[in-house]
């Protein structure tokens, strides 16, 4: 039992590794990409789009870190302390990834896209 409990606390750790990661390497690729864009007539639009591809790799690491926190607190930890400091981390970074969404799509995620008229 004993085992098991430091593979689950190992496999939190490893979750959050990859949520740091993939905001990294998203922060890397977008960063690439928007110097290869920089040439572009509209920086407004290459900068809107490098913001997209730094919010979508914000969120998608916020989802790594969120499930490494439920791993180590259901898993290793089981005190209403532990349980307590998870229910703030999660409420946290959901609304860190709500505001995200908002700011990239322009929408909340839970309301469809508004078609524009032409």
């Amino acid at each position: 039992m004993h085992t098991l409990k430091e593979l689950f606390g190992q496999s939190a750790v490893i979750m959050e590794a990859v949520g740091v990661f993939t905001i990294l390497a998203g922060f890397a690729l977008a960063t690439v990409w928007v110097f290869t864009q920089w040439h572009a007539a509209d920086k407004s639009a290459v900068y809107g789009e490098y913001r997209r591809k730094l919010g979508k790799a914000i969120i998608l690491g916020l989802e790594f870190l969120i499930a490494g926190d439920i791993i180590r607190t259901v898993a290793v930890s089981h005190s209403f302390e532990s349980v307590a400091v998870l229910g703030v981390i999660v409420l946290i970074r959901a609304f860190l990834s709500f505001t995200l969404e908002y700011g990239i799509e322009g929408h909340w995620p839970w309301k469809p896209a508004a078609r524009h008229r032409k």
